[in-house]
C-alpha cells in the first residue's frame, strides 16, 4: 500500500532513515515541529540498521549488540509524531527546499522550512582486475543479504580489503556458522607506527574493547594474510580463483566468491546537487561537506547529519541527527539558544567520546593508493566500462577533470550517477595531471539525483513549479 504524504508543507523534513536521520525525525517531532522522515528503503534503518524490524535473524549474537541498538531508535521515532514514509525516492531538491519526491510510481512536489540531509555513507569503490566477474560483491551487499533473509554464502568465501567493516562481517559469518576462506588483508606495512601518536585516545575510545574480541576471534578461525600488495579476481564466465601478492610472491586461491572492502566514504550526492560546498579530507581520501559544529552546511536552511557528513560511526551520528534538529527547531522558533544548547550537552557528550578513536582507525585503515587508483585495462565505471587506462588517456588529450570526462568517455553518466566511480576517477585524473584532488573536483551532480521514469515525471500536477521543475531537469 502506498502511503502519501499527510500535507504539502513541514516544518522540516529528514531525507534517510538511518541513525542519524532516525535520531532527527524523532527529536524534531518531539520538539513539536511537523516532521516528515522520507527513506527509499522497505524499512527503517539505513545501511548499520539494517531490516531492524522486519530481520529474520533471530539469534541476537549472530549481529551483535550494537546492531539492535538500531531496535530502540525506531521505537523511540514512532512513538513520536513524526510521519515516516518508505520507498520514497527524493530525486529533487532546490534552494527554496522544495522537494520532489516519488512514492509507489507517483511524483509530488512537498515544501519544508528546513531540510536535514541523513543520506549516510557508501562503500568506497575498490577497483581490481575482475570486480565486475559475477561471484566478487562489496561486503557491504553480503551484509544486507545476511540482514535482510539470513543468508549467508554456501561456499566460503574469500575477504580482502582493509578497515572494521571487513573484520566485523567476517565475525557475523563465523557466528552465523558460515566459514571464511581467508582474509586477505590490504593495510600497509608501517601503518600503526604512523597511527601510534593517536592510540592513546583510540585505547581510551568505545572501539578498544570490542575491536580487540572481534580482531581475536577472526584471526583464531580464518587464516589472515596480511600486507597484500595486489589482488585480481579471475574466471571465465564467473569468479573461479583470486590471485594476490605478498611482496615478490603471487599466490593462487579457489573462489567462487569473493567480498571487497575498503571502507566507506560520505555519500555526498544529493549534498552535492544542491549545491553544499565540499572539501577533500586528505586522510581521508574523500570529499567531506563543510559543516558548522551543528551540522549546518553552507546551503541557508540545509543541516547535514552523520555519516553523509563525515565518517564517525553510528552513535556518533545519532547524536549529530539530534543536533541537527535542535538546531532546526531553534532556527524556526521552537525553542531558544539557551534550551537549544542545555539539550545539547548529553549529545555532543557522546559525541566526543565516539570521535575518540577515529583518527587512529582512519589513519590505520586508509585504503593503499594503489587499490585507489588502478592501472591498464581494469574497469573504473562499471555503467560504461570505462578502464584506468581510459581515463588516463583522456586526459593526456587535454581532459582537466571529470565533468569533462563525460563529454570523452561517459564517464559518471549511467545508472549509478557516478557513486562506483566518481572517487577513482578524481583520483586518477589528479594523478594524471599532477595536482591535487580538490583542484580537479568532483562531477557536477544535477537532478533528478537518482533514475526517475517518464511516468513518475507525468504524474506531477501540471503548475508553474512542475513545469520549472522540468526546464530545471532539462538543463
Amino acid at each position: 500500500m502506498t502511503v502519501a504524504p499527510k500535507r504539502e508543507d513541514y516544518d522540516v523534513v529528514v531525507i534517510g532513515a538511518g541513525p542519524a536521520g532516525l535520531a532527527a525525525a524523532a527529536t524534531s517531532a518531539e520538539a513539536g515541529l511537523s516532521t516528515l522522515l522520507l527513506d527509499e528503503n522497505i524499512g527503517p534503518g539505513g545501511q548499520v540498521f539494517r531490516a531492524i524490524s522486519s530481520t529474520p535473524v533471530t539469534d541476537r549474537n549472530q549481529l551483535g549488540a550494537d546492531y539492535w541498538v538500531g531496535a530502540d531508535l525506531v521505537q523511540s521515532l514512532r512513538a513520536s509524531r513524526a510521519e515516516i514514509i518508505h520507498r520514497a525516492t527524493v530525486w529533487s531538491l532546490d534552494r527554496n527546499l522544495e522537494i520532489a519526491v516519488s512514492i509507489g510510481g507517483a511524483s509530488a512536489f512537498l515544501k519544508a522550512q528546513r531540510v536535514i540531509l541523513a543520506t549516510g555513507a557508501l562503500e568506497r569503490p575498490f577497483p581490481i582486475p575482475g570486480w565486475t566477474l559475477p561471484g566478487v560483491m562489496a561486503a557491504g551487499a553480503a551484509q544486507i543479504l545476511f540482514k535482510t533473509a539470513a543468508l549467508v554464502p554456501s561456499q566460503a568465501p574469500v575477504l580482502a580489503g582493509c578497515g572494521p567493516l571487513l573484520y566485523l562481517l567476517a565475525w557475523q559469518l563465523l557466528n552465523a556458522g558460515a566459514r571464511v576462506s581467508v582474509l586477505l588483508d590490504t593495510t600497509p606495512r608501517g601503518r600503526l607506527t604512523a597511527a601510534l601518536p593517536d592510540v592513546a585516545r583510540f585505547v581510551a575510545s568505545p572501539y578498544f574493547v570490542k575491536g580487540m574480541k572481534l580482531v581475536a576471534k577472526v584471526r583464531s578461525q580464518v587464516p589472515v594474510v596480511r600486507h597484500i600488495d595486489a589482488i585480481a579476481a579471475e574466471g571465465s564466465d564467473r569468479l573461479e580463483r583470486v590471485r594476490y601478492r605478498l611482496g615478490n610472491r603471487e599466490r593462487v586461491v579457489p573462489a567462487g566468491i569473493l567480498l571487497l572492502h575498503q571502507g566507506v566514504v560520505p555519500n555526498i550526492n544529493l549534498a552535492s546537487a544542491i549545491g553544499c560546498e565540499h572539501q577533500w579530507d586528505d586522510r581521508l581520501h574523500c570529499f567531506v561537506p563543510r559543516l558548522d559544529a551543528w551540522g549546518a552546511s553552507s546551503v541557508q536552511h540545509v543541516w547535514i547529519a552523520g555519516d553523509g557528513g563525515g565518517i564517525q560511526g553510528a552513535r556518533a551520528a545519532e547524536a549529530r541527527g539530534r543536533l541537527a534538529a535542535l538546531a532546526a527547531a531553534n532556527a524556526i522558533g521552537r525553542i531558544d539558544v539557551s534550551r537549544r544548547d542545555s539539550l545539547a550537552l548529553p549529545h555532543r557528550r557522546v559525541l566526543e567520546r565516539e570521535r575518540a578513536g577515529r583518527r587512529f582507525i582512519d589513519t590505520l585503515f586508509a585504503p593503499p593508493r594503489q587499490f585507489r587508483v588502478p592501472e591498464g585495462d581494469t574497469i573504473v565505471c562499471r555503467c560504461e566500462e570505462v578502464t584506468a587506462q581510459h581515463v588516463r588517456e583522456a586526459v593526456a588529450l587535454g581532459c582537466p577533470g571529470p565533468n569533462q570526462l563525460k563529454a570523452f568517455l561517459r564517464c559518471g553518466m549511467g545508472p549509478c550517477q557516478g557513486r562506483m566511480c566518481g572517487l577513482t576517477v578524481v583520483d586518477l585524473i589528479a594523478q594524471a595531471r599532477g595536482v591535487s584532488p580538490q583542484e580537479v573536483g568532483y562531477y557536477r551532480l544535477r537532478f533528478p539525483i537518482k533514475p526517475l521514469t517518464l511516468g513518475e515525471l507525468a504524474t506531477l500536477p501540471q503548475t508553474e513549479a512542475s513545469r520549472a521543475a522540468v526546464i530545471r531537469l532539462r538543463k
